[in-house]
């Protein structure tokens, strides 16, 4: 059980920062950060878990039907993430590529402590075990300083995994692959990565989010493990018996000339390779909602809006359905997983031909972070524009990736992924010096 508090924090900006900061002392954290972007009515602007009483952490056999079991026992809230290799738990495939982060491939905790944010109001939610504590917790809040001058010890030297001409050779073999008929459309990664390096997690995302602020911000913490996401996109939401998911596929820079601006954003509506990869992707998800929903429920609510962030222009759709009161959450997530922005079409095919292709696990990457209610809702992001860290290790990485489909250009797909490693990049160029 657990006791509920209401506070109003005096200036909410700074209580947020102070908020982040005094979290950082527990093993177990997840940050969520809407930063004021309400892309489908979000329940909350901002959520804080921390330090877990139970945790589930395992690899991908079975994953689904532990993840199952963890939230109908604990009925309460959980948070974590499915890493992009629950794949393999849901289709007979495999990850045979380098995993270099070694994060588990689901991991989810019960927070003791949880703090949610909407508008000015904060409501406080702690177990009863820790229920006495709350008020000397927003003392020590409130008591923050924030000092986050330095993000790193030394320079970071990134490097690509995959160099530019070995990626130009593989997106045309997936071009092959396309002409051949063995897919439609698929979406194509690589890691840029940087060893011994020593960073700052937190000045890392608050550096990574000011440059962004996209609507699925998020900061995980799993005592040594950490993710750092500007997330732009919803992989999928629960609320009641409504199901949404919000693929996304079209990507333009922005122009800090207006007219420029508008003009990109226009080029990019009336782009026919993007809305031709955009609408691939749609059919997917209304083939992957369809396998819970309720007959002739699943629906297309908006198809190829252009909707405008602070780095780029972004293509975004939304489909829902509603499904019966006998569905079990967890099944709605394993029958949707992966995202399907993040594989291809036909989905199976397409991951065993990017599983060939590309040259690192992808882990986390193009998985999915969020949480469950204690009454079987949830919102998750895709685990995109997120820079991972392995402190053990000294290891750092992010991945980009983009759609190759029957029209894509290779050097085109490459000047695409490197648009969006943009902010990870200059946040790591520049840490040592923020």
């Amino acid at each position: 059980m657990r006791t509920v508090q209401i506070h109003q924090p005096k200036n909410i900006e700074n209580f947020k920062q102070n908020l982040l900061l005094w979290s950082q002392q527990f093993n177990e954290v997840l940050w969520l950060d809407g930063n004021a972007y309400d892309l489908m009515n979000s329940k909350y602007d901002a959520v804080l878990a921390v330090d877990a009483l139970t945790v589930i952490q395992t690899d991908a056999y079975g994953a689904f039907e532990q993840l199952k079991e963890f939230q109908t026992i604990t009925k309460d809230w959980i948070f974590g993430y499915l890493s992009y290799d629950l794949k393999n738990d849901v289709e007979k495939l495999a990850s045979k590529n380098k995993d270099r982060l070694q994060f588990p491939e689901l991991f989810f905790f019960q927070p003791k402590k949880l703090f949610l944010l909407k508008g000015d109001t904060l409501e406080v939610q702690y177990l009863n075990l820790v229920a006495d504590e709350w008020q000397q917790d927003l003392v020590a809040i409130e008591a923050q300083e924030v000092n986050l001058k330095h993000a790193s010890k030394a320079n970071i030297n990134i490097q690509p995994r995959i160099k530019k001409q070995d990626y130009l050779l593989k997106v045309e073999e997936m071009l092959t692959h396309i002409h051949r008929g063995d897919i439609y459309e698929a979406n194509f990664c690589m890691e840029f990565f940087a060893e011994a390096a020593e960073i700052n997690p937190l000045a890392i995302y608050q550096s990574l989010n000011a440059i962004s602020t996209p609507p699925f911000a998020s900061f995980f913490k799993n005592y040594d493990q950490f993710a750092m996401s500007a997330s732009p996109e919803r992989y999928i939401k629960k609320e009641g018996l409504k199901v949404a998911s919000q693929p996304i596929k079209g990507t333009a820079r922005r122009s800090s000339n207006t007219n420029e601006d508008q003009l990109l954003k226009q080029q990019l509506s009336e782009d026919i390779k993007e809305r031709s990869e955009n609408v691939m992707i749609v059919d997917l998800v209304r083939n992957d909602l369809s396998k819970t929903a309720l007959k002739g429920t699943v629906t297309v609510e908006e198809l190829c809006k252009v909707h405008t962030f602070k780095q780029v222009h972004q293509m975004i759709s939304t489909v829902s359905s509603q499904i019966g009161p006998d569905v079990h959450p967890i099944d709605v997530l394993r029958t949707t997983f992966p995202m399907g922005s993040m594989t291809g079409a036909p989905k199976i095919s397409a991951m065993t031909i990017i599983e060939a292709l590309e040259e690192s696990k992808r882990g986390l990457y193009s998985g999915a972070m969020g949480y469950i209610t204690p009454e079987g809702d949830f919102d998750f992001s895709v685990v995109i524009r997120s820079i991972l860290y392995n402190a053990y290790e000294n290891y750092v990485s992010y991945t980009v990736g983009s759609a190759i489909t029957s029209k894509s250009d290779p050097e085109k797909e490459f000047e695409e992924c490197l648009l969006k490693a943009k902010a990870m990049r200059e946040v790591l160029e520049n840490s040592s010096v923020l």
